[in-house]
This record gives structure tokens, C-alpha cells and sequence, in this order.
């Protein structure tokens, strides 16, 4: 058992370090955030409905699960559509630094949902992270709209992933994405009809952001995604989210590399980076600590 929830750890750490990567891709691709949303949950969406029929896995869920994975569906979509928005009006460095407040928001819900006490260091862990944002944000206001979007996109992020701690227990974790990002797709659908989306100009993009896409819609997506819901099996939905404040760091120090000045902080920013990543450290030696002294 000792060993699963280590290696659903390490798989965790792996997952987390995709999605630092997606930012990057989010910067890269040339188009909406909302036409990126659409393209990526129907691509990875395909490449989810290709792998369950190859696994033979069945399809069929209950009607009532199945109406809590639409609305689970819509929440993701809006979710990215938030995530990339901020990173068009801002950069990858403050959209993927407001994601450390979802440790916070979740040790507050995580208790309504699970019916669990809540947990005096989760809330303490929160708040230092809160006062690392703040350093962040006391020198980077020009990026204030950025910062709503992304602050947006988490509380999302925050719900979906609780959502999906549940669902979990009795669905196949592929499934469940399957169902997820068709639902995204129905209802991005649905608004560009409305808005007259649709045209020819729409389905033409360039041949490296079709490459990009790709990417983003088969690891970053389709794997990723599918694998966090998996680990969700061993791991609470906190420390899932609070080990995803890891992905502000590995997306800040690839932003830097791969993107360049654009990316360049102030110095306090990174200050408040290393303030999260000590938090992190810190939580996972607190909660083994308590694990031990409970098993004793």
C-alpha cells in the first residue's frame, strides 16, 4: 500500500510537470483561448475515445452519473478557457503563480465535500501561500487582469478536482474524461453557433499550431488529465492540489527557457516562488509525519 501512494506520488510529480509544460504551449499557440479549449478537449477527447475502445473498456455509465460529468464538463471547459485568457493578457509566470491558491481554496472545501474536520495546517499552509502570492502581486500589478482570470480559472480548477475525488470510486478514470471533455465540447459548441464561430477561417490554422495542438491535446491532455483522475484513487484531493503548486515552478523556470524576457521577473516574484515551493516541501513532510504518529 506503502509503495502505490508512493509511486501514485512520483506519477503525480510527473503529471504536475506536464501541465507547467501546457502553459508554455498556451503561450505559443496563436489562437483564442476559446478556440484553443474547443480544439483541445475534442482532440483529446478522440484520442480518450481511441484508447478505451482499444482497452475494450466499457462506455456506459448511469444517467444520473452522467448528468454530474456534463456539469463536471462545463466546469473544466471554463476552467481553461479562464487559464489560457490569463496567460494571453498577462504571462505564464503570474497566470501559473495564482494556481498556488488552490491548496488554500481546497482546505476550505475539501471538508464540505468529504465531511471532514478541517485540518488547522491546511489552512496555515494556505495562508503562507497566500502571503507568497501577495509579495508576487505587491510588484507585478500591471498584470492585474491576468490575475482575475486566473484567480477565475483556479477556483474552477479547485471545484472540478473535488468533483472528480468523488466520481472516481465508481467510474474508470478514462471514462470519466471521455465523458468530461465531450461534455466541454458540447457546450463551446454551442456558444459558437450563437456567436457565428464557425466559419472556414476557424478550421484553418497554421501547420505548428496543429503540431502544438497535438501536444497539448495527447500528453498534456488526454494522458495527463486521465492520470491525475487515477491518482486521485490513493491521494486526497488536497494533497493533489497542493502538490499542483509545484507547477507554477516547473512552468516559471520552462517559461524562462523556452519563451525568454518576456518571462523575466522581478525579484520579489521569485522570492514569493520560493515561498510556495518551502510551503510545499514543508506540507508533505508535516502530513507524513502525522501519517506515521497515526499508524503508530
Amino acid at each position: 500500500m506503502r509503495n502505490d501512494n508512493l509511486k501514485s506520488y512520483l506519477n503525480l510529480h510527473l503529471i504536475v510537470f506536464i501541465w507547467g509544460f501546457t502553459a508554455i504551449l498556451g503561450a505559443l499557440i496563436t489562437i483564442d483561448a476559446d478556440n484553443l479549449v474547443w480544439y483541445r478537449m475534442l482532440l483529446a477527447m478522440i484520442f480518450l475515445g481511441g484508447f478505451i475502445a482499444v482497452k475494450k473498456q466499457s462506455f456506459k455509465v448511469p444517467v444520473k452519473e452522467l448528468f454530474k460529468l456534463i456539469f463536471v464538463g462545463l466546469l473544466i471547459a471554463l476552467h481553461w478557457i479562464f487559464f489560457f485568457k490569463a496567460i494571453h493578457v498577462s504571462n505564464v509566470s503570474i497566470t501559473l503563480s495564482i494556481f498556488s491558491l488552490g491548496a488554500f481554496f481546497a482546505s476550505l472545501l475539501e471538508p464540505l465535500f468529504y465531511g471532514r474536520k478541517v485540518l488547522w495546517y491546511e489552512v496555515f499552509f494556505g495562508l503562507i501561500i497566500i502571503a507568497g502570492l501577495g509579495l508576487i502581486l505587491q510588484v507585478e500589478i500591471k498584470y492585474l487582469t491576468g490575475v482575475y482570470y486566473a484567480l477565475a480559472a483556479i477556483i474552477l480548477g479547485v471545484l472540478f478536482t473535488l468533483m472528480n475525488g468523488k466520481l472516481i470510486s465508481d467510474h474508470e478514470p478514462s471514462v470519466i474524461t471521455f465523458y468530461e471533455f465531450g461534455a466541454g465540447v458540447f457546450f463551446i459548441s454551442v456558444y459558437f453557433l450563437f456567436q457565428g464561430k464557425f466559419t472556414a477561417d476557424f478550421f484553418q490554422l497554421s501547420l505548428n499550431n496543429w503540431i502544438l495542438l497535438l501536444i497539448l491535446a495527447s500528453i498534456c491532455t488526454a494522458y495527463a488529465f486521465t492520470a491525475s483522475v487515477k491518482v486521485m484513487q490513493r491521494l486526497t484531493p488536497y494533497t493533489v492540489m497542493l502538490t499542483t503548486n509545484l507547477e507554477p515552478v516547473y512552468g516559471i523556470v520552462l517559461a524562462y527557457l523556452i519563451l525568454g524576457g518576456k518571462e523575466k521577473m522581478s525579484v520579489e516574484f521569485y522570492i514569493g516562488a520560493v515561498i510556495i515551493i518551502i510551503t510545499v516541501i514543508l506540507n508533505g513532510v508535516f502530513k507524513h509525519y502525522q501519517n506515521k504518529k497515526a499508524n503508530l
